[in-house]
């Protein structure tokens, strides 16, 4: 792990960005995206939904330098803090943009930028409309990892099988696949 990346999340706490639970474990939680996404190729393309304070956007960017990273969130403030985050690490591989993320599914539908391989969200918003804005940024056949509570699983049968979606749960996160459809094979 980057040697200035705790004392970042721990900025980022001191900024409102996230709870005040212990900054190591958080990063160790952010960590398991990490072990969910697996391996990934040099040149993949990762968008971490409403990236906050960095979690776990800038762990994911962390474990996988080979990766072109998209940190995304709609408020200027976080994202202000993002890019002074990225410069203080001295990450080429790193993006931060600031924007609605409806506003990104609707360029990855119209092709004016291309699907990712991987979507990341730790507490974006509300369950099913999390994994719907996953399911419009990533490309046939990649991944999607969403924080899940203790409590269980929250996916309904019937929504994973309308978005095209296969599921396992990777200790406290769930790994979604989008299917490839018939014109993608």
């Amino acid at each position: 792990m980057h040697p200035d990346l705790i004392e970042t999340l721990r900025e980022a706490q001191r900024f409102g960005f996230f709870g005040d639970r212990d900054i190591v474990a958080a990063a160790a939680h952010a960590s398991t995206f990490v072990e969910a996404i697996g391996v990934l190729p040099a040149g993949a393309r990762l968008l971490d939904l409403g990236s906050g304070g960095g979690l776990p956007g800038l762990v994911v960017a962390d474990a996988f330098p080979q990766v072109s990273v998209v940190l995304l969130d709609r408020r200027q403030k976080r994202t202000d803090f993002l890019e002074r985050a990225v410069r203080r690490l001295g990450w080429s591989h790193v993006a931060v943009l600031t924007a609605d993320a409806r506003r990104v599914c609707d360029q990855v539908a119209t092709g004016e930028i291309d699907a990712f391989d991987v979507v990341t969200a730790r507490g974006f918003g509300p369950p099913e409309f999390t994994l719907r804005v996953a399911t419009a940024t990533c490309r046939a056949g990649g991944t999607i990892v969403i924080s899940e509570p203790p409590s269980g699983d929250r996916w309904p049968p019937d929504l994973l099988e309308e978005l095209g979606l296969d599921s396992d749960r990777v200790g406290p996160v769930r790994r979604f696949v989008r299917r490839l459809g018939p014109l993608d094979r």
